[in-house]
C-alpha cells in the first residue's frame, strides 16, 4: 500500500556513501527529503543529482537533510559522485543509499508497476521511479511526488514545496497556487475573518471562503 500524507515514514537501516544510516535517527530534529533515482551513470539522473548538489546550501538553510536512494551499490555511488561534481561545479555533499536489496524501494513503494522482482532481476527490471518524500521532524510524511523514469524532476519546485510545507506547519494557513515565499497566505476556514484580523492584521477578503493575509514571520 502506498504511503499517505501524515503516515509515519518507514524507518530503515542502510549503507550509504556517508556510512551506515539509521533513517529516523539520521533525520533527528530536521526535515528530510528522501528521493530515489533509477540508476547511477545515466544522463537524467546525473542532471538531477547535480541540481541537488547545487541546492544543498538552500536545503541546509531550511534545516533540511537530503538523502538519495538507488538500487546501485555504495562503490558505484562513490564513483558516480565524481561525474555529479563535474557537471554541478560543486561536490555532491549528501549521502546516497545502497539499496541493492530493494529494502527501501519496497518500503516506500518506489518501484514501477511492471517491476520484476524475482532473483535474476536486472537493474532495468527493478529500477526505482523518480519518487520524492518530504518528511517532517516528527518522521511523518508531509509531501510526496512521483515522476516516470523518462521525466527529470524540477528541484526548484521541490524547494518551493518545502517552503510551503514549512510556512504552513502548525499554523492556520494554506498557500495558494504558485505561491512563493513572501507572498500572502490563505487563512484556514476554521478561523473567522474577525479572529484573523485580530491575530494577523489586515485581511484581504477575495471571496467569503478565500481570505489572505501577509505571511507571518
Amino acid at each position: 500500500m502506498s504511503l499517505r500524507i501524515n503516515d509515519v515514514a518507514p524507518d530503515f537501516t542502510a549503507d550509504s556513501t556517508a556510512g551506515q544510516i539509521h533513517f529516523h535517527d539520521w533525520v533527528g530534529d530536521s526535515y528530510a527529503i528522501l528521493f530515489s533515482h533509477p540508476k547511477d551513470f545515466t544522463p537524467v539522473c546525473t542532471t538531477e543529482f547535480s541540481a541537488v548538489a547545487q541546492l544543498v546550501p538552500e536545503f541546509e538553510k531550511r534545516n533540511t537533510k537530503v538523502l538519495g536512494v538507488s538500487v546501485d551499490s555504495v562503490e558505484e555511488h562513490v564513483k558516480w559522485k565524481a561525474d555529479i561534481a563535474s557537471l554541478a561545479g560543486v561536490p555532491a555533499n549528501f549521502p546516497i543509499i545502497d539499496d541493492t536489496s530493494l529494502t527501501v524501494s519496497k518500503l516506500y513503494d518506489m518501484l514501477p508497476a511492471e517491476a520484476w522482482l524475482p532473483d535474476g532481476r536486472t537493474a532495468a527490471d527493478s529500477a526505482s521511479v523518480r519518487t520524492v518524500f518530504i518528511v517532517g521532524p516528527d518522521k511523518k510524511v508531509r509531501l510526496t511526488m512521483s515522476y516516470p523514469m523518462s521525466v527529470g524532476r524540477n528541484f526548484a519546485e521541490i524547494l518551493r514545496a518545502l517552503d510551503a510545507v514549512q510556512a504552513t506547519e502548525g499554523v492556520p494557513f494554506a498557500t495558494p497556487a504558485n505561491w512563493v515565499p513572501g507572498q500572502d497566505v490563505i487563512v484556514a476556514l476554521s478561523v473567522s475573518t474577525e479572529d484573523a484580523r485580530t491575530r494577523f492584521g489586515d485581511v484581504d477578503v477575495k471571496l467569503p471562503y478565500l481570505r489572505t493575509v501577509k505571511a507571518q514571520g
